[in-house]
């Protein structure tokens, strides 16, 4: 292992020591925000601190195999013996060291979150519409997967099964982590049901990832808010049409718009609006800064990633490719099903070498 992640992991096995002795201390038992604060922090450490505990193990034993190797006088079976307790030994260091790199590179902050979903057709008409829609329903069977529960808050229906776009909420403890690498251009190649010489078409899908902002994480004022109620316009029985319960929020400084009309209850609706419109005002001034930083370099103006197409699917030869690690998989029904993890783990994999890399 790399001495930098070394001494890190080292040093985080000391600090839960020091935190397990301080937990004891009852001058901190009696005082709970306290004792919630360290409880939490000793319980982050733990995994990475168990598994120095092995690896230390390990590395007392495998001193004394190499004792017994450089031991002239030693037998040739308890050498043997010891090459051969050797080998399993660093195969098994070398696991842990594997796992610890997981616990020792930084996380992403936002990782643990809830996000907001957003799914736009963009080139291909209603064909890049049909394809959102089946976009939408390939993330709502990993959600579900997953354990995660997936609450709508905007769609914009075409009624021919598509959507123009569709905003929902993914709620879940890690949920963003799963999803935040769906972020880009989507692109879809197959043959339209309504195109009657067979020819194939390519149309494109833009999709939103945005992990949901706390309350505290963002200040909105109430004078920056304009709230428009309006009837709904979806499915809703009698209450339709004749009850506004449909809630439009704008952020006047940032102009930022959201609307939403899928709860029957006007408070349920402008609960969910705000929960977006939250998310959307600081992904908004993280592309603002990610724009000026392009400038800056004399790069292309924009976010980069957003603007490329992330991956394709095509239908006719049933192969999704993912452009960013080159990965090509024959399943595309089963991807379409809500298979996505062999691509999410290779995505994370990717990501991790890099954190490896920096640290």
């Amino acid at each position: 292992m790399e001495s930098a992640l070394l001494k890190k992991w080292e040093s985080a096995a000391s600090r839960f020591r020091e935190l397990t002795d301080q937990l004891m201390d009852a001058s901190v038992v009696s005082q709970p925000t306290l004792l919630q604060t360290l409880n939490k922090e000793r319980s982050d450490l733990e995994p990475a601190a168990r598994l120095f505990e092995m690896y230390l193990d390990y590395a007392r034993q495998l001193k004394e195999a190499a004792e017994i190797l450089a031991d002239p006088s030693a037998g040739s079976e308890l050498q043997r013996m010891a090459a051969e307790e050797t080998a399993e030994l660093e195969r098994q260091q070398a696991e842990i060291e594997e796992q610890a790199r997981e616990f020792l590179i930084p996380k992403d902050p936002r990782d643990d979150k809830s996000l907001v979903l957003e799914i736009r057709a963009g080139t291909g008409g209603d064909e890049a519409a049909l394809f959102a829609g089946e976009l939408f329903r390939l993330y709502v069977k990993y959600a579900e997967k997953k354990g995660f529960k997936v609450d709508t808050v905007e769609a914009s229906e075409t009624g021919i099964g598509g959507y123009k776009n569709i905003v929902a909420l993914i709620e879940g403890k890690g949920a963003y982590s799963h999803f935040k690498y769906e972020a880009g251009v989507h692109r879809v190649q197959r043959v339209p049901v309504t195109e009657a010489a067979g020819r194939i078409h390519t149309s494109t899908v833009t999709v939103a990832v945005m992990p949901e902002v706390d309350e505290v994480d963002v200040r909105i004022d109430p004078v920056d808010l304009r709230i428009d109620t309006f009837c709904s316009s979806g499915a809703g029985g009698q209450s339709v049409n004749t009850t506004k319960s449909a809630v439009r929020i704008t952020h006047i400084p940032t102009g930022v718009v959201v609307s939403c009309q899928d709860e029957r209850s006007q408070l349920k609706n402008r609960n969910k609006a705000m929960r977006t419109l939250r998310a959307r005002i600081v992904q908004a001034e993280r592309e603002k800064q990610d724009m000026e930083i392009a400038q800056n370099r004399k790069a292309q103006v924009g976010t980069g990633e957003r603007s490329e197409k992330i991956r394709t699917y095509n239908f006719p030869q049933n192969r999704v490719t993912d452009h960013r690690i080159g990965m090509t998989l024959h399943k595309l029904e089963m991807v379409m099903e809500g298979d996505l993890d062999e691509i999410v783990q290779a995505l994370k994999s990717q990501q991790q070498q890099g954190e490896r890399a920096k640290a």
